[in-house]
């Protein structure tokens, strides 16, 4: 691992109080820089106001400060993230689409950001909920298992770049768990029991716990259903895959589902065998780690320009701006546009005249914000389209995000050094050290999936689908405050009815 490398610039960001910034105009093709560098998947924060600031150093950097890398742009070749799968060092003297350089820092086999450095954290026994005075001491309880479980690992090895994070499904296992079931168990013997057997795929499945806890439910509650289930995992990740073997083998009543699961480390986006059976497609906090594209618009004209990732013969990215000739951005405009009727937020809204203002201000810039479009969301639902024609899909994810960078749609960037959450200002960091997770918007995702599926949905708050499918007793402190209720105000749930 590069750790002196980047042990060294993490450290700057707890040191400078500042940086510089500016903006210039420029000419096509249009280029901007950057210098590598309520819940959200949760870092644990460690300190209060002093460490949010210092947090706040790493800012991008704009044309006035680098060079015309023009002639690099037009010389370098054009790549892919599927074409860099094989590569062991980080890419230099080429360029890419903002949605390839996303996918290959997140998901580099050698060097992404889940197959090297996530570690999704484990409280170890599940939390009680009916002994604790109220939430402030669930706080106090997990703050303590916090730091036990990265002591642990620290003794083992220890890494002051580690990525570690926490989901629902661990922190309320396996109330969690039970609430997803409760719903897959209730559909299934409603219109597809004894017809047709109970298939689950969950993708992303982090340490196996949700598949555990389903299974564990299903068994214990329906065994006339659990013998009818099968459970698959579609896991892009060679290192998680590995631990949900290793956590189905961990003990006797784990190893009695074996039979009933099957581990496919791939990506779905490689997807190739068409499932005609009825099935379940669970997706868990999973889209905000889609690559999306980022698309600016010319004030003057309208017209959108797609997102480039150059990357110069010292690993510095630069980011160009071009007509769109790629046919998935395109597609997915004109599928948005004719879905949503129109409406979703926008760059270009608001009046026109209101921008030719503005354009003529000094130092204004050239085009409009960002906004980052869910490509790979699209390509999604064509697999989900082309292959699993009878799935059904629950989708939870976050609708809003804190500490976004500045666009439409746009993502939060950050990483975590010596236990402490780092929050940068652009997407274009050093490969594999950086969490980049995107909002959904969820109005928009279901018409596009509307559309490109053909089938009806039903939206609902996080809330609203664990007070209808949960026994939120079992998460009730004896102040009658309930965090699994409480937590995750930001996210909301889509199924397929």
């Amino acid at each position: 691992m590069d750790s002196p490398i980047v042990t060294q610039v993490l450290r700057r960001l707890f040191s400078c109080s500042s940086c510089r910034s500016s903006q210039s105009r420029a000419l096509l093709p249009l280029r901007i820089n950057a210098s590598p560098g309520s819940q959200r998947r949760l870092h644990r924060r460690h300190g209060g106001d002093d460490a949010r600031q210092r947090e706040s150093y790493w800012q991008q950097r704009t044309d006035v400060l680098s060079g015309d890398k023009t002639e690099e742009f037009q010389k370098y070749p054009m790549v892919t993230a599927e074409e860099l799968q094989s590569r062991r060092e980080r890419p230099r003297r080429v360029k890419m689409l903002l949605r390839d350089f996303i996918d290959d820092s997140l998901y580099n086999p050698h060097y992404g950001y889940f197959s090297k450095e996530a570690v999704i954290f484990s409280p170890g026994d599940p939390f009680d909920f009916n002994r604790m005075k109220d939430e402030p001491e669930f706080h106090r309880l997990l703050g303590q298992r916090y730091t036990e479980f990265e002591d642990k690992l620290d003794q083992e090895a220890y890494n002051p770049t580690r990525q570690l994070w926490h989901t629902p499904t661990e922190l309320f296992r396996p109330y969690y768990g039970e609430a997803i079931a409760r719903y897959l168990v209730t559909n299934y013997k409603l219109s597809l029991y004894p017809y047709h057997d109970l298939i689950i795929y969950e993708m992303g499945a982090g340490n196996g716990t949700m598949m555990l806890n389903i299974l564990d439910y299903i068994r214990d509650i329906d065994p006339d259903v659990y013998a009818r289930t099968q459970y698959r995992i579609i896991e892009i990740s060679s290192a998680l895959a590995s631990i949900q073997q290793s956590h189905l083998a961990k003990t006797a009543s784990n190893r009695g589902h074996a039979s009933k699961v099957n581990i496919i480390n791939k990506s779905i986006f490689s997807w190739n065998r068409y499932v005609q059976s009825p099935c379940f497609f669970l997706a868990l906090e999973v889209f905000d780690n889609f690559a999306h594209d980022a698309i600016r618009y010319d004030p003057v004209t309208e017209s959108p320009l797609q997102g480039t990732v150059l990357i110069d013969n010292d690993g510095e990215f630069y980011e160009f701006y071009s007509p769109i000739t790629d046919p998935l951005a395109a597609r997915f405009l004109h599928v948005r546009r004719t879905a949503c009727d129109g409406h979703y937020n926008h760059p270009l809204r608001g009046p026109r005249f209101l921008r030719n203002l503005r354009q003529g201000l000094p130092f204004s810039e050239n085009l409009s914000v960002a906004e980052y479009i869910p490509t790979r969301l699209l390509q999604f639902f064509d697999i989900l389209n082309d292959y699993f024609p009878a799935h059904r899909l629950i989708v939870s994810d976050f609708h809003t995000l804190p500490d976004t960078i500045r666009g439409i749609n746009a993502p939060v960037v950050q990483t975590r050094y010596e236990r402490r959450t780092v929050p940068v200002t652009t997407p274009l960091v050093k490969q594999g050290y950086f969490d980049i997770l995107f909002p959904t918007d969820f109005s928009v995702m279901e018409d596009v999936y509307r559309a490109v599926t053909g089938k009806l949905t039903r939206m609902s708050t996080h809330e609203d689908f664990l007070r209808r499918w949960a026994f939120v007793d079992d998460t009730t402190t004896r102040s009658g405050e309930n965090p699994m209720l409480s937590w995750y105000k930001n996210a909301s749930v889509m199924a397929t009815l």
